[in-house]
């Protein structure tokens, strides 16, 4: 087994936690625990199929398959299991799955006994290069996605690159949307590296930028490059169980494309960078087209309740200085760059 790769992500006052990434690394997770809790709350999905030991005493809890686990009645129910089996606020939950089951775990472990520890064990492309590090989690409302959420840092994650080879086609090309999204955040030339080195590397973009803004009051929402849109096309398209018809990564692979589309529209990008757009996510065999049946004004509309929509519609953008925080007021435009997308 090759040796695993050791990051630190380091935040302000001097919290630091590990980020162990390569093939094997779920085996190592008691080397990774925090001192202190006697019980471990095991958070998966059955799909998942990957067995942890924490080293200490634990249980498995399973939570829905697909996007129906972040829901608040997802939360209630697993806080009412922690509660019967008797987790107490110096325990830990263990979070192993996807961006799902980690964006779960965490609103969770932040909510139960108003916060106890997390640590993740990310198994998909998703959630080992952006969804478990960072301290972003939380849940769906049927008005958007992630609109009930907390910062909550885990004590450690675990990347174990082994279990990438079981996913299926379709949440490795996820994945792959998110990897996209990183060649534009200062990552070059990622496709050429192997698997392990590739996902660490996205890791220390993702601990440098969370680092500097831990709670996204400015640089982080860099990091949804992309998003907004993404975001619009997974409401868009959630039937009344609340799944989504298009998977998040692929919503954000045409997410990167229309940014940079609009980046171009108002001049901040020329055509060249905005082929590059274009080249990465096809590199990825990534779709980049917005669906007939979406209607273009309902999506501008759900651009609106983005998070970041806070004094109007606001992108996430290539430019000269790099990508950074835009207010676009014009849907107009909005509206014109959807229309090229079809």
């Amino acid at each position: 087994m090759q040796a695993l790769i050791k990051q630190n992500v380091d935040l302000p006052d001097g919290r630091t936690y590990p980020v162990l990434v390569g093939d094997g690394a779920a085996a190592e997770l008691a080397s990774v625990m925090p001192e202190g809790p006697r019980r471990a709350a095991i958070v998966t999905q059955a799909e998942i199929g990957v067995e942890v030991d924490p080293g200490i005493e634990h249980r498995v809890f399973t939570v829905p398959s697909g996007e129906k686990a972040k829901r608040l009645s997802v939360v209630e129910d697993l806080a009412s299991q922690f509660a019967t089996w008797g987790l107490t606020r110096h325990d830990v939950v263990v979070a192993v799955g996807g961006g799902v089951v980690t964006d779960l775990g965490g609103f969770v472990a932040a909510s139960y006994h108003r916060g106890i520890k997390v640590v993740h064990v990310a198994t998909s492309l998703l959630a080992q290069i952006d969804a478990a590090i960072g301290g972003k989690c939380g849940v769906n409302l049927p008005e958007g996605k992630n609109l009930v959420g907390a910062f909550w840092q885990p004590s450690a994650v675990v990347c174990d690159t082994a279990t990438l080879a079981t996913l299926p086609p379709a949440e490795f090309r996820s994945g792959m949307g998110e990897l996209a999204k990183y060649h534009f955040l200062g990552g070059g030339q990622l496709d050429q590296l192997p698997l392990p080195e590739r996902v660490a590397a996205c890791v220390k973009i993702k601990a440098d930028v969370v680092a500097a803004d831990e709670r996204e009051g400015g640089r982080r929402a860099i990091l949804n490059y992309g998003h907004t849109l993404g975001h619009a096309l997974e409401t868009a398209t959630a039937d009344k169980t609340g799944e989504y018809g298009i998977r998040h990564g692929e919503g954000v692979a045409v997410g990167v494309v229309y940014a940079g589309l609009v980046a171009n529209a108002l001049g901040r990008i020329d055509d060249e960078r905005l082929a590059e757009h274009r080249r990465v996510v096809a590199a990825y065999d990534l779709d980049a087209t917005i669906p007939d049946n979406l209607a273009t004004s309902d999506l501008v509309s759900l651009f609106s309740r983005d998070k970041k929509a806070v004094d109007g519609i606001t992108f996430v953008l290539d430019g000269p200085n790099g990508v950074e925080t835009v207010l676009v007021d014009d849907e107009e435009l909005l509206a014109d760059c959807i229309e090229r997308m079809r």
